[in-house]
C-alpha cells in the first residue's frame, strides 16, 4: 500500500461488559485495495466491522481511532457513517423477508437520499451485477435461495454508492458453485474502484482474493502482510489453510 491510508484503525480496543473482544488493534486499507481479516470464531472480526459501522451494542465500550478519508468516524451514528461512504454486508444477510427484492434494495439508498435519476442508475447497475434480482424484483426477499439472499444483501449495500464496502462472511452457508459466483462478483465490484475489507471463514479463498491480510487471535493482530507472504507462512498453512493447500 502506498501513500496515506484511505481507511485506518489505530489502537482500537472494544470490551463487552468488561470482557475484551478487540485489543489495541491497528489496521489500514488503501484506496482501491482489498484487505482480509482471518481468524477463528471469537477472534474479534465481526466486532471490528460493527465498530467501524457504529452498530455495536449499548453495553460495548470502545476506544481508539477509526479514520476514514482523513476524518475520525468513531462515535458517529451509523446512518452518518453510511452517508460518508461506508456500507456493511452483515453476516447472515439480514434482509427484510416480507419486503420484495426491489424494496429491500431501495432500503439501502435511504440515507443517501439520491435524485430519481441517480437512484435509477444505481438500481440498474445492481441489476446488471445480479440479473436474477431483476428477474425476481417483485418476489418477497424471504422466498429467495441463500445465494440469492446474499446477492440481495450485497446489492442493498451497493445502493448507498459506497467507496468502502465491508463484507462479513459472504460465503457462509453457500454451496461451492455459489461461493465462486459471489467472489467473482466481489472482484467485479473491486475493479470498479471500491475498497473492500473482507471477513471470510474460507481463509484460502480470502487470501486469494485480497492483496493483504491480518490474522487475528483473541482480539489482537498475530500476523499481517501481503497475501503471498501469508500463503507461505507455516502457521497460517497449518491452522487456517490445512495441510492439503
Amino acid at each position: 500500500m502506498n501513500g496515506k491510508p484511505f481507511f485506518e484503525i489505530r489502537g482500537l480496543t472494544c470490551n463487552y461488559r468488561g470482557i475484551p473482544a478487540v485489543r489495541d488493534l491497528r489496521l489500514s486499507v488503501g484506496e482501491g485495495e482489498i484487505v482480509t481479516l482471518i481468524g477463528n470464531n471469537g477472534s474479534g472480526k465481526t466486532t471490528i466491522l460493527s465498530a467501524v459501522c457504529g452498530v455495536l451494542p449499548d453495553y460495548a465500550s470502545l476506544t481508539g481511532d477509526i479514520i476514514f478519508r482523513g476524518k475520525q468516524i468513531r462515535g458517529l451514528p451509523s446512518h452518518e457513517i453510511v452517508r460518508r461512504g461506508i456500507s456493511l454486508v452483515p453476516e447472515g444477510r439480514r434482509i427484510f423477508p416480507q419486503l420484495c427484492v426491489e424494496e429491500n434494495l431501495l432500503m439501502g439508498s435511504y440515507r443517501r437520499n439520491p435524485r430519481k435519476t441517480e437512484l435509477k442508475n444505481t438500481l440498474d447497475e445492481v441489476y446488471r451485477l445480479f440479473p436474477i434480482l431483476q428477474e425476481r424484483r417483485h418476489s418477497p426477499g424471504g422466498g429467495l435461495s441463500g445465494g440469492q439472499q446474499q446477492m440481495l444483501a450485497i446489492g442493498r449495500a451497493l445502493m448507498a454508492d459506497p467507496g468502502f464496502l465491508l463484507l462479513d462472511e459472504p460465503s457462509l452457508g453457500l454451496a461451492p458453485l455459489l461461493v465462486q459466483e459471489i467472489f467473482e462478483i466481489i472482484q467485479r465490484i473491486h475493479k470498479k474502484g471500491t475498497s473492500i475489507l473482507l471477513v471470510e471463514q474460507n481463509a484460502r479463498l480470502a487470501l486469494k482474493t485480497a492483496s493483504r491480510a491480518y490474522v487475528l487471535e483473541k482480539g489482537r493482530t498475530a500476523l499481517e502482510g501481503p497475501r503471498e507472504e501469508l500463503l507461505q507462512n507455516k502457521k497460517v498453512r497449518d491452522i487456517y489453510l490445512g495441510e492439503s493447500f
